[in-house]
């Protein structure tokens, strides 16, 4: 589908499209009055199979309903050349011709006024309600704090016990709807949304908006947290934030296939930028910032390049907000890691069946590398180009640590995605790639003694994102963490159980 949208719609908008469009929404869809849904009730059911469930689509051309599951309802588009229909649970309108749902902004308009009415005759309030803080939203409704009556103050005096969080609640998990290859950045969301400390942040309203709300990304984040943790389970349509990230992030603007690291980059810089503040405060973190992204992503690695000559030490300590790591099979030399002493077994990874762990990755990561004669830098104590090595070290660690596995591959001879499989633990002690560390290494070898009480460097794994396919032709999925045991698959808005050995045994 182009960035202008459906084509196909036009055919639709002729004569009395909208009211037509209406009577649906009202007669089938929301159905406000009793009457309407004792009405649809009994005539929603599928043409072809008598089916009231598996999806029940109307055609937009004719009176027919029929199952998109069964795809009954893509043969009666074939056959009459109706290509479009509306789904009567969420109102969406699918193209057969795109095979996509798609966004047209006059039908959307017509559904969210038909969608107010009917909740205003069922007497609910709008969802945006849900919002804490007194602000302007898109809809042009203005909402204010809730303050307790001196009878709800009564209430809940005389009614201490509170709604906790169960092993077995569901509230934070909520299926996003795929837009068209926006799988790169859905996954992306699940991982951020599961983030504790960011997930803290917005639930708390902490955000103070100094731009305007319709073109701040930190806006429709909060936003999304309160979608998230409101308690619905229809999936969420994310179309505000895919198009502020287009709006922000140029290069990841269109309908093409795009990289969830590239993406997860770009919106990490892009709600730093957002939520910048200037009060002159420098804060503890390698990128001075007080905002919440580097409160919590930022850490500090450390590059020592030492001169071969005098053995004069030249140190730098850059922020970063991930780890990305060479993989075994890429053109990039990978050294071979002996499988002993290198704290692995500690990690919870096995080298049984010859897998290359987490760890190894990150012992290459930090291991000195030989500069060469081609690459000769200025000694401050030489004062003259000198052979040098290079060893990269944690200064110091972020709250949230992101791995990077370099799967995808682009040099001039070739471009292709490596499947090494990587295995990765469920509890990650990063105590012996800290700088204050490195004194205790030996000829690359670690001879450090680990505090199996220190838990200061230790990480513990909230979310994995995984790729399926090749490098032109792929779908990404993330696993999440609801509670301390529990995980969960998000396949766009699709969620799923998954065990933990789901998680280990997928392709990070």
């Amino acid at each position: 589908m182009s960035p202008a949208g459906c084509p196909h719609v036009s055919s639709f908008k002729v004569d009395n499209w909208k009211q037509n469009l209406r009577v649906i929404y009202q007669c089938f869809v929301w159905s406000g009055s009793a009457e309407t849904r004792k009405r649809k009730a009994k005539s929603c059911i599928c043409h072809m199979c008598g089916a009231h469930l598996n999806r029940l689509h109307s055609c937009l051309y004719c009176v027919f309903f029929a199952c998109f599951a069964k795809k009954h309802i893509h043969e009666h588009a074939k056959s009459k050349r109706h290509n479009l229909a509306i789904d009567l649970l969420y109102g969406g309108i699918y193209c057969f011709m795109c095979q996509d749902y798609i966004y047209d902004k006059d039908m959307e308009q017509i559904a969210k006024e038909e969608q107010r009415k009917a909740w205003k005759m069922q007497g609910m309030p709008h969802y945006t309600a849900l919002v804490i803080s007194p602000r302007q939203h898109s809809t042009g409704e203005k909402y204010s704090t809730w303050e307790p009556t001196k009878r709800e103050l009564e209430l809940l005096r005389h009614n201490p016990k509170r709604r906790r969080i169960t092993s077995n609640c569901t509230i934070g998990l909520r299926g996003l709807i795929n837009l068209g290859n926006t799988c790169f950045m859905n996954c992306i969301v699940q991982a951020l949304t599961h983030t504790p400390l960011l997930r803290d942040f917005f639930l708390s309203d902490r955000h103070k908006c100094e731009m305007q709300s319709n073109s701040c990304l930190v806006c429709e984040m909060s936003q999304l947290f309160q979608e998230f943790y409101s308690g619905h389970r229809s999936p969420h349509i994310p179309f505000r934030l895919l198009h502020l990230v287009w709006t922000h992030a140029r290069h990841l603007a269109g309908y093409e296939q795009q990289d969830a690291h590239e993406f997860l980059i770009a919106a990490l810089d892009v709600l730093h930028r957002h939520c910048k503040d200037d009060n002159g405060k420098k804060a503890n973190n390698p990128n001075h910032c007080n905002c919440i992204i580097d409160q919590i992503f930022t850490g500090g690695l450390q590059s020592d390049v030492t001169c071969q000559v005098c053995h004069g030490v030249s140190t730098t300590i850059d922020p970063f907000w991930d780890i990305s790591l060479d993989l075994p099979g890429s053109s990039t030399p990978f050294w071979p890691l002996s499988p002993g002493g290198d704290g692995s077994a500690l990690n919870g990874e096995s080298h049984a069946t010859g897998a290359t762990t987490l760890t190894d990755c990150l012992r290459r990561f930090t291991r000195p590398e030989h500069l060469g004669s081609s690459a000769k830098i200025k000694c401050s104590g030489c004062h003259s180009y000198q052979e040098s090595t290079k060893q990269l070290t944690m200064k110091k660690l972020p709250i949230v640590a992101c791995f990077h596995l370099k799967r995808f591959e682009h040099s001039a001879k070739l471009r292709r995605k490596i499947t090494t499989y990587v295995s990765f633990p469920l509890e990650l002690d990063m105590t012996p790639f800290m700088a204050s560390s490195k004194e205790s290494r030996m000829n690359g070898q670690y001879q450090l003694a680990v505090d199996p009480f220190n838990n200061d460097n230790k990480y513990s794994l909230f979310a994995v994102v995984n790729h399926q396919g090749t490098l032109e032709s792929g779908h990404y999925t993330t696993f999440i963490r609801q509670h301390k045991d529990q995980w969960f698959k998000c396949d766009d808005a699709i969620i799923t159980k998954a065990s933990i050995k789901d998680v280990l045994d997928s392709e990070g």
